[in-house]
């Protein structure tokens, strides 16, 4: 009678002729097939490489001619984030005499208010130096004009509570005539709501609201 051959037996005999021609080619590597029941989809398991970790074929050649290889590189090392970025800009208010709002926002003596960028910092520091950037310095950007550049006011603190942004200025302010009061007024105002994104300004200049002490000017 003839012999029936069973799929698990065809497996069996399959599976032991590969591995006994792996043991013989062991130092060449080899893959051996794995085994799966009827009806199971599961991918075939990877077999390790052959070669060890450390017998590349340049390490190999370099323990051939007697060298050793030199360690790879080391990587760059990541930059220390607690450095952070250079700082945003702050962004503080001259005036274009005379500009009738062609280059910016026309007010005053029929001129315009222009924002220009300042160096910044970050956190609370951003209103300081907005606002510092104004405060009798002389210091002014191209043809544009500083109401308060020959003042000598220093800034002593500020606050902002989401809404209103709250300066205070110590020191004298000297102002050129008539049309400066509006000028320093509005440079005040602007650049200090720009700096934390305000919606409110209260200034203060020796305890006095900004409005109150123009009055007496």
């Amino acid at each position: 009678m003839a012999k029936r051959w069973s799929l698990g037996g065809y497996r069996r005999g399959t599976l032991a002729v590969s591995a006994a021609v792996c043991l013989a080619l062991l130092p060449a590597g080899c893959t051996l097939p794995v085994p799966q029941s009827e009806g199971s989809s599961a991918a075939p398991l990877a077999l390790l490489p052959a070669t060890m970790p450390g017998d590349s074929p340049l390490a190999e050649a370099g323990r051939a001619g007697g060298k050793t290889e030199d360690p790879p590189a080391a990587a760059s090392p990541v930059p220390d984030s607690s450095a952070g970025p250079t700082a945003p800009p702050v962004t503080a208010y001259f005036v274009l005499v005379g500009d009738g709002g062609r280059n910016g926002v026309r007010f005053g003596c029929n001129d315009s208010l222009v924002g220009y960028p300042w160096p910044g910092g970050t956190g609370d520091a951003r209103l300081r130096a907005a606002v510092g950037a104004l405060l009798g310095d002389g210091r002014q950007p191209g043809s544009a004009y500083n109401a308060l550049g020959a003042s000598r006011l220093k800034f002593l603190s500020g606050s902002f509570d989401g809404t209103t942004v709250t300066v205070y200025l110590s020191g004298t302010l000297n102002q050129g005539g008539s049309c400066d009061l509006p000028r320093i007024e509005a440079q005040l105002t602007q650049t200090a709501l720009e700096a934390v994104g305000a919606i409110r300004a209260d200034i203060y200049i020796n305890g006095e609201s900004l409005a109150d002490y123009l009055k007496l000017k």
